[in-house]
């Protein structure tokens, strides 16, 4: 007897990590990283168990967070307001690249 699986019973990829892979990505201490869950900047998932699990997406963040806070001597709080900033930048950026490819046409 064969048994046929359909997409819909297969497993779901997932984007998240456990919490000790993603100190290990980050190179972030994990006293920092429940700072920044408290400052809620980071927003892990639970299980069932209570178990945080991060997205992948984070992690590029958070990189970015230890090098400035590093680099600079920053603050957490103006660590994390710094790359929010960025990150806004980079969108518009992107955007204004797009409103140009379109002009363009």
């Amino acid at each position: 007897m064969t048994l046929l699986r359909t997409w819909s019973s297969m497993p779901v990829a997932s984007d998240c990590i456990t919490k000790m892979e993603f100190l290990e990505l980050t190179g972030i201490g994990e006293e920092e990283l429940m700072e920044l869950i408290r400052m809620e900047w980071v927003a892990p998932l639970r299980t069932a168990q209570e178990e945080m699990l991060f997205l992948g997406r984070d992690v590029s963040r958070v990189r970015k967070y230890v090098r400035l806070c590093a680099d600079f001597e920053l603050s957490p709080i103006a660590g994390t307001i710094i790359v929010d900033l960025l990150h806004r930048i980079e969108r518009l950026e992107r955007r204004i690249q797009e409103l140009r490819t379109l002009a363009a046409l």
